[in-house]
């Protein structure tokens, strides 16, 4: 294992890691249907527990995922984090605020009131899959920032930061800028769409409940289709537009490819057929569902296709001498060597080497987990089972 291989190999468990989290995003789209789906009461505590007892491995997902970014790949994360922190506080406040509306809507003496923190729940909905969505986007549009390597290595402390995030037009938004970029907030919003056709499916075949169905299944249309005008559109800006290569021979050096993207697809097959299944497999759990009256399958089908779909997506960002965060702005194109990817954002050999061993446990976790979910989801979700005051619901 040469430390190419090592820095391809992180890469891959990154992607992983970030596909799984936007498959489980479906937490996050099914906050947002509270308040039209469930409309009364006992109807939005059905759908505040079927996603509520899942919200954890969301969280933990998303912590795992820049946990890793930042062993792995700590240029990134330092640069990022660091620099572009007001996206990354903004994702950060949606989830605490999820994490204390599961825990205190119903709790003795809440003088909120559930509705209150179901609004709570519906804001983390919103917000975070857009933020999450145009973040990631700025893989392949670019983001403004500059990288002082040689402060990396100073003991003397004369140069004390290592990445500069630098403003848009006079203004620092740390961050806050890829908002502005349109291609940005049309993956968000596909990413948004996405995690509501995710939880919609997830309703049909969590809980059992003739009326939840039926309004599951006619909010599934649109929102499916949203979401496939929404990432369409966008897959035709990936694929057309210009991409972030770097010399293998030095990778400080970037440059712009025609058609990079679209290029990674076609020059690494597995990934090319990772990406085709993981898109029929999409279409084809939201097709059989609307199409197959009791159909309640398809969210399996359909979420094992956001995965694959997400993953390839992930490997051409960083794969195939690709510059995974690249640094870019028209009004200063000299940025660009200043680009982040596999091989200049790193951790030592030792470091990724000592992980790769530690990494080696991840199918137990994974056994773990699927065996969690599977008790959680023993008995589907009934309106006898919330109304019964010894149990333990949210």
């Amino acid at each position: 294992m040469d430390y190419s291989f090592l820095q391809e190999y992180w890469w891959l468990l990154v992607s992983v890691l970030g596909a799984l989290l936007v498959f489980l995003l479906f937490v996050q789209g099914g906050q947002s249907l509270f308040f039209s789906i469930g409309k009364e009461q006992l109807e939005r505590k059905l759908l505040v527990n079927s996603v509520g007892r899942k919200w954890e491995f969301t969280f933990t997902t998303l912590v795992v995922f820049g946990g890793g970014f930042f062993a792995s790949f700590p240029l990134f994360y330092s640069t990022s984090f660091g620099g572009a922190y007001w996206v990354w506080m903004l994702i950060l406040f949606c989830f605490i605020i999820q994490a204390v509306s599961y825990e205190y809507q119903n709790k003795n003496g809440n003088v909120l009131g559930s509705k209150v923190y179901q609004s709570f729940l519906f804001i983390n909905g919103l917000l975070a899959p857009i933020l999450l969505g145009a973040a990631v986007s700025t893989f392949f549009t670019g983001s403004t920032f500059m990288v002082n390597r040689e402060a990396i290595a100073d003991l003397t402390g004369a140069s004390q930061v290592i990445s500069a995030w630098l403003p848009y037009k006079g203004i620092q938004l740390h961050g806050l800028e890829a908002v502005l970029n349109v291609w940005n907030v049309v993956f968000g919003l596909a990413v948004f769409f996405l995690a509501r056709t995710t939880a919609l499916l997830f309703f049909i075949n969590n809980i059992d409940d003739e009326t939840i169905y039926k309004r599951s299944r006619s909010a599934l249309a649109w929102n499916a289709a949203a979401f496939l005008l929404l990432f369409l559109a966008y897959l035709f800006f990936l694929f057309t537009k210009k991409g972030f290569a770097y010399d293998p021979a030095n990778p400080e050096v970037t440059f712009l490819v025609d058609y990079k993207y679209w290029h990674n697809l076609t020059d690494m097959p597995l990934v090319f057929a990772t990406f085709g299944v993981g898109v029929l497999l999409v279409i084809g759990g939201i097709l059989l569902t609307l199409l197959r009256d009791g159909y309640k399958k398809g969210i399996w089908l359909e979420g094992i296709g956001v995965v694959l779909t997400a993953l390839a997506l992930f490997l051409i960002a960083g794969w195939n001498n690709t510059s995974y965060y690249p640094a870019y702005s028209t009004a200063m194109p000299e940025i660009i060597n200043h680009s982040l990817n596999i091989r200049n954002s790193s951790s030592s050999p030792f470091t990724l080497k000592a992980m790769g061993v530690v990494s080696l446990l991840i199918p137990f976790v994974l056994a773990y987990i699927i065996y969690a979910w599977r008790a959680l989801d023993l008995h589907k979700i009934t309106r006898k089972e919330m109304l019964d005051p010894n149990g333990h619901n949210y």
